[in-house]
């Protein structure tokens, strides 16, 4: 018998590709945080000899959820100003707050508390745009979780740097740091188009060409910034983006809520991804992100939270129900983004936006062993007639008992194993008293 690291028998297996495929009372072998072998339980146990065998008689594995955008330390301004356009909620509650809060220590904390969040909802890799990324990629790293973070550019003064001189300049020695990590990766992250000028974006350009890298950008996220855009530079923001060279597979396009056929032709063309927010989009009344016309054009979808702040949680399960849902709303059609679509967004195109489809995304033989087991065996998910569609339309996150990353189990019966969840929660409330006390004296 062939000797492995641990042997997983579950009710249901879903690997993602081939696409639709569900393998029932089926086993994955894993040997060095990696899947050697996908196949029936009866014969995984005549075939390997595990280290770990393991047994999930009521329960779906999936790939790990990618989280294709978010703002991990925000999880700590979650619910602080709700119910507000976006520009006021921005302009006059989240950037004074940043100001005031936002350094090496609040990253650091909010990030662990995001960390957390996501590992018990399944998320095994998320993509992040926030001040001082060294703080967060060392949180994930030290968790054990898969992270692209962002190289954050902007415009304006902020305590972490003075201009997008400064901000291009750290980000390039977090870059140069991290560029050997087995689970850490990063991507320049301009912060919009209305946020960052047309010399920092051309230098993005370039430098995301040289290091082959990804641009995560928020892009066309809301009517009135397609209307600054058109006063300040006489063009909508793609065209502009389009004239600076940023239209390329490279390009991570968040939200994509204002957006015309033309425009998606020329997404389409240029191989870029939208990383599509549907619950922030809802919550900020921002619009509706045109999910099956994309599709239909050959765009590559991915799916993502946004910041705790805006959503208000960092919740993948929602998040592909909502997806799915509001999908069908849209397009006028019950058939559009069924669930094996919205959970193939949620894994292997993010994983595909990303630059990490080889490593993550399915559950395929020498991929990375980054796995979730999911129970469906409690009265809120029976009866199961179709497994896919429960786990869109009937099964939460709190459904989710373990998770694996790189075959290492960061959750074991809901209980993270690589963070103290007490400590976490005590950092979280330290930080709740602090930031409340200050938010309530504001005039």
């Amino acid at each position: 018998m062939e000797p492995v690291d641990v042997l997983i028998h579950a009710r249901w297996v879903l690997p993602v590709e081939p696409y639709g495929v569900v393998h029932e009372h089926h086993a994955l072998a894993l040997r060095a945080g990696r899947i050697v072998a996908s196949l029936p339980s009866e014969q995984a146990r005549e075939r390997y000899e595990p280290g770990q065998q393991l047994d999930f008689p009521d329960h779906a594995l999936i790939p790990g959820l990618v989280n294709a955008h978010t703002h991990a330390p925000m999880t700590l301004l979650r619910g602080l100003a709700d119910d507000l356009p976006l520009m006021a909620w921005l302009q006059e509650h989240i950037w004074p707050a940043e100001q005031r809060w936002v350094q090496p220590e609040f990253v650091r904390d909010g990030s662990r508390l995001a960390v957390a969040e996501m590992l018990r909802g399944g998320t095994t890799c998320f993509n992040d745009m926030y001040f001082y990324a060294h703080e967060t990629a060392r949180v994930a790293a030290e968790a054990g979780m898969r992270a692209v973070v962002g190289l954050i550019v902007l415009d304006f003064p902020h305590p972490f740097a003075k201009d997008a001189d400064e901000y291009l300049s750290k980000g390039l020695a977090l870059q140069d740091e991290l560029r050997n990590h087995p689970l850490m990766r990063t991507a320049f992250a301009p912060h919009a188009p209305y946020s960052v000028s047309d010399s920092p974006l051309e230098r993005v350009v370039t430098l995301a060409e040289e290091l082959d890298i990804p641009v995560h950008m928020h892009v066309h996220e809301t009517a009135d910034e397609i209307n600054q855009s058109i006063h300040k530079h006489g063009e909508r923001p793609l065209a502009r983006l389009q004239r600076l060279g940023l239209l390329s597979p490279r390009l991570l396009a968040v939200h994509m809520t204002q957006v015309s056929e033309e425009e998606i032709g020329l997404l389409a063309e240029a191989g870029c991804h939208v990383l599509h927010c549907p619950e922030s989009n809802l919550k900020l009344a921002a619009g509706f992100c045109p999910v099956s016309r994309l599709q239909a054009a050959g765009v590559n979808l991915a799916l993502g939270t946004d910041g705790a702040a805006s959503n208000n949680d960092l919740d993948m399960f929602g998040e592909m129900h909502t997806a799915a849902l509001v999908a069908k709303a849209v397009a006028e059609d019950p058939s559009a983004l069924p669930a094996h679509d919205v959970l193939r967004m949620a894994t292997l195109n993010g994983a595909k936006a990303l630059g990490w489809e080889q490593e993550i995304g399915t559950l395929e033989p020498r991929k990375a062993a980054d796995i979730v087991a999911v129970c469906l065996g409690d009265l809120e998910t029976q009866p199961v007639y179709h497994v896919a569609s429960q786990l869109i339309y009937a099964t939460g996150r709190e459904k989710v008992t373990d998770v694996w990353i790189a075959g290492r189990r960061v959750l074991k019966e809901r209980r993270l194993t690589t963070l103290d969840e007490d400590e976490v929660l005590r950092r979280a409330a330290k930080w709740q008293t602090r930031i409340a006390q200050q938010h309530e004296s504001r005039p």
